[in-house]
């Protein structure tokens, strides 16, 4: 099947928009006539892959290999390749939907990349895989979604979680590799959740969500007006280097996240 323009999923009166054209980000979660995610063509939830958040200087080793990324956000390379790619659908049905697209330049090993979408009146739940069938090589995964701060009337959302620690940031906006006790926000900060990623979005009278994950790190990034980000993600910032996964011929790196949601 072709990659088309965009795939609707719906569920009771919920409809989910993903844009495989474009970074397969979903593009609109409406719930009961309320969109949740912030508008346009950067934002969303895109899919951070086959790295998170930054790279130090675009660097990585694999073992003793060294390897640049270009430098999209100097002097880093920032939140992986694949919101920069066209994906090609591969299965649709109503309320489920499946894209894959192959590994290439900028990045240097080849691959493929699968992302899942499973829409309920009550959740949504986005699932990701790496797989290689030649060179094992290190990798990250994750979800980058932009929840509208505001929907439109009543009060700005709140943001509730419990952190075992936060990444202590550097100056270059990079963790430091030391972990501290978690501070108030605005934040641009990860932390580590080792039981599992949960954070409550709460928009007063008007609905609850909450973004889980059996990763263990969350990205919160709330420094803008318009929007807050929850980033479920398979490693910190910089992890390509400080926390490498291996991506196996014989083992894939796997991560989903559920969003649950009530009406207020």
């Amino acid at each position: 099947m072709s990659s088309e323009e965009s795939v609707r999923l719906a569920a009771g009166d919920v409809e989910l928009t993903v844009s495989p054209q474009n970074g397969c980000r979903v593009a609109s979660l409406n719930i009961g006539g309320t969109e949740v995610l912030r508008q346009g063509e950067r934002y969303g939830c895109f899919p951070m892959v086959p790295w998170c958040g930054r790279v130090r200087n675009g660097l990585f080793h694999n073992g003793d290999v060294a390897h640049q990324l270009p430098l999209n956000s100097p002097p880093h390379a920032i939140h992986g390749t694949g919101r920069d790619t066209a994906w090609r659908t591969a299965r649709t049905a109503k309320s489920e939907a499946s894209f894959t697209y192959d590994l290439a330049e900028p990045w240097p090993y080849t691959g493929r990349v699968t992302q899942t979408f499973e829409l309920a009146e009550d959740s949504l739940t986005l699932a990701m895989g790496i797989e290689t069938y030649d060179t094992s090589f290190p990798a990250q995964a994750g979800w980058h979604p932009w929840f509208r701060r505001n929907l439109g009337s009543g009060e700005d959302a709140r943001v509730d979680f419990s952190a075992a620690w936060q990444e202590q940031r550097g100056g270059d906006h990079l963790p430091t590799g030391q972990r501290i006790a978690p501070r108030p926000g605005p934040w641009d900060d990860c932390f580590g959740m080792p039981d599992g990623v949960s954070v409550t979005l709460t928009w007063p009278q008007q609905l609850e969500l909450t973004v889980a994950s059996r990763a263990e790190w969350v990205v919160i990034y709330d420094e803008q007006a318009e929007a807050v980000c929850v980033e479920p993600q398979s490693g910190p910032p910089n992890g390509l280097n400080t926390h490498p996964q291996l991506v196996t011929p014989i083992e894939p790196l796997e991560i989903a996240t559920t969003w649950t949601w009530r009406r207020l």
